[in-house]
């Protein structure tokens, strides 16, 4: 019997297939944005068990084992390794068309190579030790990025990280310039978390340490905020990440945020509209740093967190109890990027869209502001979180393509802490190569293959390398196909 993964996995025509082998599956991975810890790929972590690198973190299994019935202590608890993983693989029959069922078996397949048996609770504990064994062995954080043909990764981080793994890894890829490059990601979130005064004006201290600089006013903020954005920068960081529930618009007068600020530093709240106004100024101010540097800036919107007020007491925020949002997009977006136009300085940029009611809204949202000045300038951004799946990514394309140019788009990304999930790209690349030979097969796209392999070239590896220009290893050696790059 032919294994569940192998080698035509969502492949179902001969061009389709075409396409995955002879270009999509050999194309270099640039992950422009992960939750990777750098301090993980600096030191070449050692993973101890399946456990650590597979669930530690993640909130998809998490919300499953939930749901499936299984105990809090077996998911975020005390419980072993063993125990955990055991839950998890009980808790797997039970994804039957969810996306972990996929998930969990692309990556059992590569890059373990376990193709012969399905993960349940019979299989357990041979999948256990056997991916243990290669964890202990020559699966490390490198090892893994390699085995992936990862040539370079985004992390997200705050303003106030030091960045010292990224200072450290710099140094070894100098000495080893084979190693994948990893740079940082400007997340500057916390500087717009104005709801809670009390918490709001901790985090305003670590940024007064981290940039050496006091604040007291508003002006002063953006002073320590901008010496961390240069201090970013000279460690190769060229992209900009912001995760809102919706942008805010054009940004009203100065006068007014200065004033909602020093109520918000005397410990004072602010009104929920003072605090949009605050936010709309801060990140107008922030885009027009990511222009002046050539940054492209990233905004993921749309997700409704932490919505379980007791478990968060418990557990923490960013525990797997988040949602898709239903805010209002139409009409801030647009203002937030015509006010960045309007004095052209609207930097490259990325919407990411997570109510899939809006994939049509910011696919035409991008093309009001595409100028000419780069290829695909601004960019409707890949399904993500609760829309990685086959059919939140299909309709993604779908949008795109309709709407817009799917050749000029940069492609996926893992949005992950797991070395694991690239095989996230792998399902994507199958997905895309499938829709294509779908297309070829029923006359609406023709049969070319030069045509198709460079749009399949594009979307998987090249568009992303000449958008965000970032420095990736000189040694990088790309896949040969018979289309001219």
């Amino acid at each position: 019997m032919k294994p569940f993964i192998h080698e035509d996995f969502l492949l179902e025509s001969g061009t389709a297939r075409m396409l995955y082998h002879e270009c999509a599956k050999h194309q270099p991975i640039l992950d422009f944005h992960c939750h990777l810890p750098p301090e993980q790929v600096a030191l070449d972590h050692q993973f101890r068990s399946l456990t650590e690198i597979w669930l530690a973190g993640d909130h998809y299994k998490w919300r499953a084992m939930r749901t499936n019935g299984v105990d809090e202590r077996l998911i975020t608890g005390d419980s072993s390794d063993w125990e955990k993983f055991e839950a998890w693989a009980e808790t797997v029959p039970a994804t039957l068309r969810n996306p972990l069922y996929h998930w969990t078996h692309l990556e059992l397949a590569f890059p373990f190579g376990i193709k012969d048996r399905l993960l349940n609770k019979g299989t357990a504990r041979s999948v256990f030790e056997e991916c243990n064994a290669q964890l202990s062995s020559d699966l490390t954080a490198r090892a893994l990025l390699k085995k992936f043909n990862v040539v370079g990764l985004c992390t997200t981080d705050d303003p106030t990280d030091t960045l010292e793994a990224h200072q450290a890894y710099r140094k070894q890829c100098l000495v080893d310039p084979t190693l994948p490059r990893m740079f940082p990601t400007w997340r500057p979130d916390r500087a717009l978390d104005v709801a809670d005064p009390a918490a709001y004006n901790v985090w305003l201290s670590r940024l007064e340490q981290a940039s050496g600089e006091g604040i007291s006013v508003l002006n002063s903020l953006l002073g320590a905020l901008r010496v961390r954005h240069e201090f970013f920068h000279d460690l190769g960081c060229r992209l900009s990440d912001h995760g809102l529930e919706t942008l805010y618009g054009a940004p009203g007068p100065r006068s007014r945020a200065d004033s909602i600020f020093a109520r918000l530093r005397s410990g004072k709240e602010a009104t929920q509209s003072e605090q949009a106004e605050l936010r709309a100024f801060v990140l107008h101010e922030l885009a027009l740093w990511d222009d002046e540097r050539g940054w492209a800036a990233q905004y993921h919107l749309g997700a409704m967190r932490n919505n379980n007020t007791r478990l968060r007491r418990v557990l923490g925020p960013d525990t797997g109890f988040d949602s898709i949002g239903d805010f209002s997009m139409a009409q801030p977006v647009a203002q937030f990027l015509d006010a960045l136009d309007e004095k052209g300085r609207l930097s490259k940029t990325i919407l990411y869209n997570l109510n899939p009611r809006d994939n049509e809204l910011f696919a035409s949202m991008i093309g009001n502001f595409q100028d000419g000045s780069v290829p695909g300038k601004l960019q409707l951004g890949s399904a993500w979180w609760f829309l990685d799946q086959l059919d939140g990514m299909r309709k993604q394309i779908d949008a795109l393509s309709n709407l817009g140019l799917l050749s000029r788009f940069v492609g996926m990304l893992t949005d992950s802490r797991s070395f694991l999930s690239y095989s996230r790209h792998e399902y994507f690349r199958r997905l895309l190569c499938n829709m294509l030979g779908e297309d070829v097969e029923r006359g609406l796209l023709p049969n070319d293959a030069d045509l198709l392999i460079g749009l399949v070239q594009g979307v998987c590896f090249e568009n992303a390398r000449a958008y965000f220009g970032l420095e990736l290893p000189e040694t990088l050696e790309l896949p040969e196909t018979n289309v001219e790059r």
